[in-house]
């Protein structure tokens, strides 16, 4: 059985699937209005959300199909002390495919090893937001009109950004991609990316400091917020935090083709003057967010019993219960999930959900 925990638990080719379903239904509407009648999408979401719940919300009733679930896990037996694997069991007899929300870093995939219907991970903590890189890639499609040979930039937070960590994970299957990472020294890509992903896959990458000097090379501006609490020196954070503003004289630098993504909510990161810019592309991110997730349910359903999409195969874990995680949001440090970990590319454990480096 498929599930979505991570960006590159589907194939490159099931990617490439999920989006060209997508472009179909964003042409075809009503072809797909019963497509998924009588079948039943649960939102378990255990933190808050509004664009992504909602979103997955409409897309269900747009394939004619039913929502349950919860958007408060304090008025469930989640308060009685049940656990993240029970609860998947239980919704897993009332739905056909459920969506998870999770503080919790490594949840989905724990509640994967038992659920009997398909998991989707709609984001777990700081970790993974693979429905947001569908989303992401989707639209770079639509802006750009291919993925293959783009030069993307990666703006803000990109040491605690899920969605950057996701979606560079799932360009570096695509051709001849270029990235270029703008941040603080203190919210730079982890190294763990760089190494595992950017370097394995032969990513052409580089770390600046401003936009400035990038920004006329750039075909896509992926923006994300600096946070103001991830700084120790409150002094540091005011000197670095106009370098990531977009605004309208930055943009004057850019390519008259750029699309400008970001995942929202935004704060001060991107000024409103720079809305009305028809490269600014992340209000119609959020609409192509709806019609991936529709592709998404769809393929998840018809695949559930079909032997030619399992889940690609992982590395072997290694149990240990003498190694600890040492991440405190992680689901084997909150639940009675294994101490299981995966050796990495440069010999070092990381925890098998978290990806957490073992010290």
């Amino acid at each position: 059985m498929k599930h979505l925990i991570d960006p590159v638990d589907f194939s490159k080719e099931e990617t490439d699937q999920v989006i060209e379903l997508a472009q179909d239904i964003i042409l075809n509407r009503e072809k797909y209005w019963d497509r998924l009648a009588h079948r039943k999408l649960a939102t378990l979401f255990y933190e808050p959300s509004t664009r992504t719940r909602l979103s997955f919300t409409s897309a269900m009733m747009e394939l004619g199909g039913n929502v349950l679930g919860f958007s408060d896990a304090k008025n469930t037996s989640v308060s009685k002390g049940e656990t993240v694997q029970d609860t998947v069991r239980v919704v897993g007899c009332f739905a056909d495919v459920i969506a998870m929300r999770h503080h919790i870093e490594g949840a989905q995939l724990y509640a994967s090893e038992v659920s009997k219907v398909p998991i989707i991970n709609a984001g777990d903590g700081s970790h993974s937001h693979p429905t947001q890189t569908l989303t992401d890639l989707l639209t770079i499609k639509r802006e750009l009109g291919h993925i293959d040979g783009i030069t993307i930039g990666f703006c803000g937070d990109l040491r605690f950004g899920r969605t950057v960590h996701s979606l560079i994970k799932a360009l570096s299957r695509y051709q001849d991609i270029k990235v270029v990472l703008i941040a603080p020294d203190e919210l730079r890509l982890p190294d763990y990316i760089k190494n595992d992903v950017c370097d394995k896959m032969g990513i052409n990458y580089k770390e600046v400091r401003t936009m400035e000097e990038v920004l006329p090379e750039l075909d896509v501006l992926y923006m994300t917020r600096v946070q103001k609490e991830r700084f120790l020196d409150e002094d540091e954070f005011d000197r670095v935090k106009d370098s990531f503003v977009l605004d309208a004289r930055r943009m004057s630098l850019a390519k008259e083709k750029m699309a400008v993504l970001h995942p929202l909510p935004r704060v001060n990161e991107i000024l409103t003057e720079v809305d009305d810019d028809p490269r600014a592309a992340y209000f119609r991110q959020v609409e192509n967010g709806k019609f991936v997730r529709m592709a998404l349910i769809t393929k998840l359903i018809e695949w559930k019993d079909d032997p030619g999409h399992p889940m690609l195969k992982q590395e072997d874990s290694i149990e240990d219960d003498t190694i600890h995680c040492s991440n405190p949001k992680c689901i084997c440090n909150n639940e009675k999930a294994p101490n299981r970990f995966r050796r990495s590319d440069d010999g070092s454990l990381r925890c098998w959900y978290c990806d957490t480096k073992v010290k």
